[in-house]
């Protein structure tokens, strides 16, 4: 079969990685990298035996597909300028950064038969791959996603960033409809939200609360996930995997605490083992972003669609963008100026403040 011949657009940290993992993946050929800084390109060209441009138009007559790694506010126009000229296309998450574009590239690479596929590595990594038939039928998420200051990706916050990894994944177990949003975040230190949580009720009843932060002094990529198969304890970034399946007569609500003891201060020891049984699944050591990178390049040649298409790609953006109308509109006081909404708001007065001036108003009183 004929290699498919790819460009990597964009030379940064991502982009250093996909053209390198590029050589592993069988039926896929690095043919350019394309990046408008100069100093990225002279690194790149120091990596990799290839042409090296400033403008990604040169690289177009001469490949069949790329891998976009620029920053997010450019996914858009050039995925859009590829998919036109009938290039098949990866896109590193976000897809885009506003829901119309994300629906429109969707559509346009549906129209043209091409494979859109969208960079959320998550999907592939072993500790959530592994799931089966925990990951069917969920009831409850909790996830907390965190990182250290990256100093990158600053062209959005920490939504678009790193919580859309998390919304993608429940996504991935529900079809239905959103019917609730809630949420809050806080800028701390750039012009976009650092911090942030959201609280989403599905129509099917699934409920998942997500947390996300990028000037945490410690990193984690944790997800609980709860559901009428069992309960799962996921670590992404181990990665680590334990589950804990309840009996049938947990399922069936058939059990009854009373008839099996009648000292339940003393029956957890008894509990897990006989009506819970827990266990850490042993997980095989997988690169995600290689395998990502695969599914991409099978995809193509097979024209079956990829793990994460297009229409998974905007439903994410879809999402992201309404926590982020959510959190643009959290009022922090009560009768709030607009300085106190949303994830710039002045801090009305210190904890400290508040607490002097409370003992003073009883002291006089």
């Amino acid at each position: 079969m004929t290699q498919l011949r790819i460009a990597v657009i964009g030379a940064g940290h991502l982009g250093r990685i996909h053209a390198k993992l590029l050589g592993s993946v069988e039926g896929a050929k690095l043919v350019g990298i394309s990046d408008p800084i100069e100093s990225a390109r002279e690194n790149a060209q120091t990596l990799h035996p290839v042409p090296v441009v400033a403008d990604y138009h040169e690289l177009i007559p001469k490949i069949d597909a790329a891998v976009i790694a620029s920053p997010t506010d450019s996914h858009a126009k050039i995925a859009r300028d590829l998919i036109k000229a009938g290039k098949h296309v990866f896109v590193e998450k976000p897809l885009t950064i506003d829901r119309v574009d994300a629906s429109q590239l969707a559509s346009l690479a549906a129209a043209k038969r091409l494979t859109l596929q969208v960079g959320h590595v998550e999907r592939f990594n072993p500790a959530f791959t592994s799931l089966g038939e925990l990951g069917v039928d969920v009831k409850y998420v909790e996830a907390v996603r965190a990182s250290r200051f990256p100093g990158r990706c600053l062209d959005v916050g920490v939504v678009m960033d790193l919580m859309i990894h998390d919304l993608d994944l429940v996504l991935s177990m529900t079809d239905a409809p959103i019917k609730s949003i809630s949420g809050s975040g806080v800028s701390v230190l750039t012009n976009y939200e650092d911090i942030a949580e959201t609280r989403i009720e599905f129509e099917c009843g699934l409920v998942a609360n997500l947390k996300a932060s990028r000037i945490s002094p410690a990193p984690a990529r944790q997800m609980q996930v709860f559901g009428s198969n069992g309960f799962a304890d996921i670590d992404f970034g181990a990665p680590a995997l334990s589950v804990v399946r309840p009996c049938e007569s947990l399922v069936n609500r058939s059990f009854n605490l009373y008839e099996e003891t009648d000292n339940p201060i003393g029956y957890a020891d008894t509990l897990f083992g006989d009506q819970l049984n827990c266990e850490t699944l042993e997980l095989e050591p997988r690169n995600a972003i290689l395998d990502e990178l695969h599914d991409f390049v099978i995809s193509v040649q097979s024209g079956m669609a990829p793990t994460v298409d297009g229409v998974s790609g905007a439903r994410a953006v879809d999402i992201a963008q309404r926590v982020l109308e959510v959190i643009d509109e959290r009022v922090w006081y009560a009768n709030p100026k607009t300085s106190e909404i949303g994830p710039h708001a002045l801090v009305r007065e210190r904890i400290e403040q508040t607490s002097r001036r409370v003992h003073r108003d009883r002291r006089a009183a």
